[in-house]
Parts: structure tokens; C-alpha cells; sequence
């Protein structure tokens, strides 16, 4: 006797019983539950976290004579902006300093000469506390550089993320040649491009990571005594000799030996980082009609932090309302 299915109301009720049973098995094979029971399936991937501030690692270089005449002036600046980020590598212990950033100031065992023994030594510290950190990128300024965190966040966004990344401005218009030890009591010439650390520099995790066996430990302060270089040109060494890498130019960093008043206001708020000092016998310095007059503001910094933090309790335009 031939199969017969029903018809009419039935047929349509069976119809809708099955399309029912369908969608919960289909939903529930989805469900965590139900990637367990059905292996061929499973939830889709979360996406990467974009990049954002607290990834970075700020390390700024000092010595302990300049506490007070320029840390203090980076604390009330944008390192309140950057509290999280940013760790000040210094040769002394200072009861004042270590109140404002508690753990974040780390005292070396760095000798205080501008030597390039002691910067090395500096250098060093701030390396393998980046590394100890997982954070995803290492940046470098002085205790005479103001960081600019919204345009280093931009900058380092563009940044192909995948790839070894050292970023920064190169001191001179040529690469810096020195010679290299080799067996035999021979040596080789190398050339290589090096970000000035006067400017402030940037390496991403991916790239430091395989610096490590010429910069981690005392390995950094000896590679450097190989080269008789300093630290930021050792560096460069490490990045462009060792391992191939290539220093990625950028004009947004500044120290204090380029003429700073070159740079128009509207420009000031799209670099990464600025300085201060003296020049060629002048004083050197952006380019600021106030809030601050210059004998209240001589680094221009605190000007410069109102206007890009114009809701800073100290700035006259709060004041003013």
C-alpha cells in the first residue's frame, strides 16, 4: 500500500513543526553549548582591540639635577595626561617625585655624567621595563620634550601593526658610519640611520622583541662600548645592522637642536613631540602668543598644554570664565 502524505491542515501544521525543529538546532549549534556538541562549528573570532594609549609605554630619560627645573614642569604638563603610560627613568631617589608618580619612578643604578656609559646605562632600564611591561610599543623622549598624546595615538594608528616599526626623526641628514669589531682583531665600516633621542623615538613590541639579545640586560651598555657610541645611535645600530630593520622617518618629533619657531601655531597641534633649550647661543622655543608671557612660561609649555587642554584647572581661560 503506497505511502500517502496528509493534506489540508495537517500537511500545513507538519510543515510548520518541521521548519520549527530546524531553527532551534541551527540557533543552538551556534551557542557555546553547541559548538561543544557540533565541532565542525564554532563562534566567530573576537576582533583585535584597536590600538589605544594605555598600549604604550612612555620612558622618559633624566638625571637628578634636572627634577626640579624640568620634571616638575612634564608632571603638571602632559605627563598628567599620561600618568598610566608614563615611567621616568632617573639616577637619584627623590621623596618629592616619588610621591607624584609613585611606582612609575624608577631610580637605576645609572651613574649621573651625561657619559655614554650612564645614557646606555638609562637606556638599558627603560628596555627591559618595556619588555617586562606586554605593553605594544616603547617610546622614548627626554625630561626637555613635551608629548603630545592624541597626535603619538594618531601616529602610532597609522603604523602598519604587523610589522617590525621604528619610528622617530634621524639626528643628521646622512646615515652615521662607525666601525664594527670583528675576529682577528679586525673591523668592518657600517653605516646605519638612528632616530635622535633628543627628539623622542618609537619601537613597536614586535620589533623589540628581537632587539633583546643585543639590548636586554647588559647587553644593551655593551653593545653600545662596541660601537663607542651613545645610546640612541646604538639603537639604530642594533635595529638597521643586526637585524635589517630600517628607521621609518618622521617630522613630527623635535629636540631642542632644530630652530622650533619655524613651526606655525596651527602645525603645533599635530606634532608628536616639541623641546626647548638653547640653540646656536639663543633660546630656542615654539612660537606662542600666551596664555602665559614668557618670563611666567619660558618653555612655552605650559602655554602650549592650555591650548591643547584648555580645561586644565591652572589655565587663565578657565580662570577667566
Amino acid at each position: 500500500m503506497p505511502c500517502r502524505l496528509p493534506r489540508g491542515p495537517a500537511a500545513a501544521l507538519l510543515a510548520l513543526l518541521c521548519l520549527g525543529l530546524l531553527s532551534v538546532r541551527f540557533h543552538s549549534s551556534l551557542s557555546p553549548r553547541g559548538a561543544q556538541e557540533h565541532p565542525g562549528l564554532s563562534a566567530p573570532s573576537p576582533q583585535p582591540r584597536g590600538l589605544q594609549l594605555q598600549d604604550v609605554f612612555i620612558a622618559v630619560k633624566t638625571t637628578r639635577a634636572f627634577h626640579r627645573s624640568r620634571l616638575d614642569l612634564l608632571l603638571d604638563t602632559w605627563v598628567s595626561r599620561t600618568k598610566q603610560q608614563t615611567f621616568v627613568f632617573t639616577d637619584s631617589g627623590d621623596r618629592g617625585l616619588q610621591e607624584r608618580l609613585g611606582s612609575h619612578l624608577v631610580v637605576t643604578n645609572c651613574s649621573a655624567e651625561h657619559s655614554h656609559l650612564a645614557l646606555s646605562c638609562k637606556m638599558a632600564a627603560e628596555f627591559d621595563a618595556f619588555l617586562a611591561s606586554r605593553l605594544r610599543w616603547f617610546c622614548h623622549v627626554d625630561d626637555d620634550n613635551y608629548v603630545n598624546p592624541r597626535a603619538l595615538l594618531q601616529l602610532l594608528k597609522a603604523l602598519p601593526q604587523g610589522r617590525d616599526v621604528y619610528v622617530g626623526k634621524p639626528s643628521l641628514n646622512r646615515p652615521i658610519h662607525t666601525s664594527e669589531p670583528q675576529p682577528h682583531n679586525r673591523t668592518r665600516l657600517v653605516q646605519f640611520w638612528f632616530a635622535t633621542g633628543g627628539a623622542g623615538f618609537c619601537i613597536n613590541r614586535k620589533l623589540a622583541s628581537k632587539m633583546a639579545p643585543w639590548a636586554s640586560g647588559s647587553r644593551f651598555v655593551d653593545t653600545s662600548a662596541l660601537i663607542r657610541l651613545p645610546d640612541d645611535c646604538t639603537v639604530g645600530y642594533i635595529i638597521e645592522c643586526k637585524l635589517g630593520g630600517r628607521l621609518q622617518p618622521s617630522p613630527l618629533f623635535h629636540s631642542h637642536l632644530e630652530t622650533l619657531q619655524l613651526l606655525g601655531a596651527a602645525q603645533l597641534l599635530e606634532q608628536v613631540t616639541l623641546s626647548y633649550g638653547v640653540f646656536e647661543g639663543k633660546v630656542n622655543v615654539i612660537k606662542l602668543p600666551g596664555p602665559f608671557s614668557p618670563e611666567e612660561d619660558p618653555s612655552r609649555f605650559r602655554s602650549l598644554h592650555c591650548l591643547l587642554y584648555p580645561d586644565t584647572p591652572w589655565c587663565p581661560q578657565l580662570a577667566a570664565r
